[in-house]
């Protein structure tokens, strides 16, 4: 007898990674969750106003004898376009990995950098 929910469901949406994205005074920093995927294997492009990660989170061999109840884990290419919401120095792009996660560092442009003047009152 099947019962309702068991047997071979398989996720078939499209995977994409979830991100965050924060600035500070003088950068721009996404995070994205990547477990499971090659840091060598994902490809980076940073613009003056937008940042794009691609890569792929390869499937686990089927092995013979298993009878999956579930598979909802997501696998496949990945591509994310983001906006960065202001002006980036994107040459200057630093990128980490660490524990599933990437960070990607990007220094804002000096143009939207904010700046001190004191004001001479007479």
């Amino acid at each position: 007898t099947r019962r309702p929910g068991v047997g071979r469901e398989v996720a078939t949406l499209a995977w994409e990674p979830a991100v965050e994205m924060f600035e500070s005074d003088h950068e721009v920093v996404v995070r994205a969750e990547l477990p499971d995927v090659d840091p060598k294997q994902v490809e980076i492009t940073v613009t003056s106003d937008a940042i794009t990660l691609k890569g792929e989170r390869k499937h686990e061999q089927e092995e013979k004898g298993r009878n999956y109840y579930r598979r909802e884990l997501r696998y496949g290419t990945f591509a994310r376009t983001l906006p960065l919401g202001t002006e980036v120095k994107s040459g200057d792009a630093k990128a980490t990995y660490k524990d599933g996660v990437l960070e990607v560092k990007i220094p804002k442009s000096e143009r939207v950098k904010p700046t001190s003047v004191k004001v001479q009152i007479a």
